[in-house]
């Protein structure tokens, strides 16, 4: 017997494949995460956003521990060496949030022509009457 889902699937939208490229081209050259929020993909969106930004402090914070590092020792005050632990994490998870969106960006990329509507058709249709002689063009 099949049971219901405790929590039911989200209704996702079909996204065309324009919609997706760019949603694919913001995940990929803009912020990881940002493209997904645009095609609907709210949890993997915010995600890939806060591992991104989380990566981003964290590398931020150890580049100003380096700032203050060769600050202390060009003016000859001790400064504590920097955390390299800080920046090596800060690195891994800015790295994990990109993969993630690429991993993101290609599934969206797929769904969007799988899902992709039939063509439309370029030829006009055919009149149900049609006149037995052409109209004349007068001056």
């Amino acid at each position: 017997m099949l049971m219901k889902p405790s929590v039911p699937r989200p209704n996702r939208r079909v996204l065309s494949r324009t919609a997706a490229r760019n949603a694919a081209l913001v995940n990929q050259f803009a912020t990881p995460g940002l493209g997904s929020l645009m095609a609907g993909r709210w949890m993997v969106g915010i995600g890939q956003l806060l591992v991104f930004v989380i990566g981003c402090i964290m590398i931020t914070m150890y580049l100003f521990q380096l700032d203050l590092h060769a600050y202390g020792q060009a003016t000859g005050e001790f400064e504590p060496d920097p955390h390299k632990r800080l920046g090596e994490i800060g690195l891994v998870l800015f790295v994990a949030g990109w993969f993630w969106a690429l991993i993101t960006s290609v599934s969206l990329m797929l769904r969007a022509k799988s899902e992709a509507p039939p063509a439309s058709q370029t030829v006009p249709p055919l009149l149900a009457n049609p006149p037995a002689v052409p109209p004349k063009l007068t001056e």
